[in-house]
């Protein structure tokens, strides 16, 4: 059995930056990760991601990004940022470490992997979403003969050239990985269920994550009715391109239905030039390809599920009560929970940045460690 202060679950940004400063506070913390190295998600991302958050608002706490990096560092930068940023603060997880349950013991926590049992008086969940890819399913699809793939699967389009591709969703990741296909002269079609919001990555040469950290004070409906004006001037129209548009400003989208609007980095131009062509929802698969809600069946070769990540962390705290949500998302996230000692951290949706938040929460869930640990 091992003991330490504090045990840190999830050696990406968020575990990495919680286990920096609670260290800073004098508290022992042990971090445990499941992969063979930091960052695994990451790592494992398609090639082509940049940050969609610049380098000034993405630094962790005590250690900002280089200035060599450009204003949107690629994933590749990013992982050797987190790297240097463990080195720096001397950060050791044990790796190959699978967390199986966790469960409190009197005054502490135990957490239980399949090879070793640790126990502290605080734990933090730093383990983020993108371990739980969303996988739908429609009817027909076990006819389909063709490839279907999680968008997390997905790394560059060399394995796509010449075939048909649909990606489904209109998400950051569908966006991006769309246009990623389209650049590469992939036949590529977007799937688009419902109305979409897009925004500009960039707004009067200021990032736009800029823009809503400067509007953070006012309520999202405020902020939302002030930027509508700039922001429909910065899109230009996408009616006539087939795309219905959300009603709600990005702001309360995100504050309400924790949606994340698509940050344009040219996948629009390529929809409105036709290197991307749009089709409405699936409807059901074919032995060869998909039928659309509204148009015929179109054959394709491959289908990228850019469907999104829904995590549950309910099997992991099977007798923590209230701390989750009705699908097994954290309830507050950066803040103290109702089970004393219990934190999460980066599990919230916000227009700020997540890896700016992930600083914020984290040297927040470090100064209440230390106090509880203190009593």
């Amino acid at each position: 059995m091992l003991d330490s202060d504090a045990i840190v679950i999830g050696a990406g940004p968020a575990g990495l930056a919680c286990a920096a400063t609670l260290a800073h506070r004098g508290v022992k913390a042990t971090m445990l990760e499941k992969a063979d190295a930091i960052a695994p998600v990451w790592r494992r991302h398609y090639d082509r991601l940049h940050l969609h958050t610049d380098r000034g608002h993405s630094g962790l706490p005590g250690l900002a990004m280089p200035r060599s990096y450009p204003r949107y560092p690629s994933r590749a930068q990013v992982v050797a940022y987190l790297e240097r940023y463990a080195e720096h603060f001397d950060l050791r997880p044990v790796f190959h470490s699978t967390v199986q349950t966790i469960r409190r013991d009197d005054t502490k926590w135990r957490v239980d992997t399949a090879t070793a049992r640790h126990t502290a008086p605080v734990v933090v969940l730093a383990t983020g979403w993108a371990d739980f890819p969303y996988t739908p399913s429609w009817p027909g699809q076990d006819d389909y003969r063709g490839e279907i793939l999680h968008s997390s699967r997905y790394r560059n389009p060399t394995a796509y050239a010449g075939k048909r591709v649909l990606v489904v969703g209109f998400g950051n990741s569908g966006g991006e990985i769309a246009l990623d296909l389209a650049e590469a002269d992939v036949d590529v079609t977007l799937a688009v269920r419902g109305p979409v919001k897009i925004l500009p990555r960039d707004l009067l040469g200021l990032p736009i994550l800029s823009w809503a950290i400067m509007q953070s004070w006012l309520p999202p409906r405020v902020a939302d009715f002030i930027d509508a004006p700039l922001l429909r001037l910065a899109v230009g129209s996408t009616r006539k391109l087939g795309l219905q548009t959300v009603r709600k400003g990005p702001l309360r989208m995100i504050a309400e239905d924790h949606r994340i609007p698509l940050l344009d980095v040219g996948t629009l131009a390529r929809i409105r030039d036709g290197s991307i062509k749009l089709r409405s929802g699936i409807a059901r698969f074919s032995a060869d390809g998909v039928a659309f809600a509204e148009g015929p069946t179109e054959p394709f070769d491959v289908v990228v599920l850019a469907t999104g990540f829904r995590p549950d962390l309910r099997p992991l705290l099977p007798e923590a009560a209230g701390v989750f949500d009705a699908h097994g998302l954290p309830l507050m996230t950066g803040r103290a929970t109702t089970e004393p000692g219990l934190f999460f951290c980066g599990h919230l949706v916000v227009p700020t940045g997540q890896l700016r938040e992930i600083g914020i929460e984290a040297q927040r869930i470090a100064q209440l460690a230390a106090a509880y640990l203190s009593r």
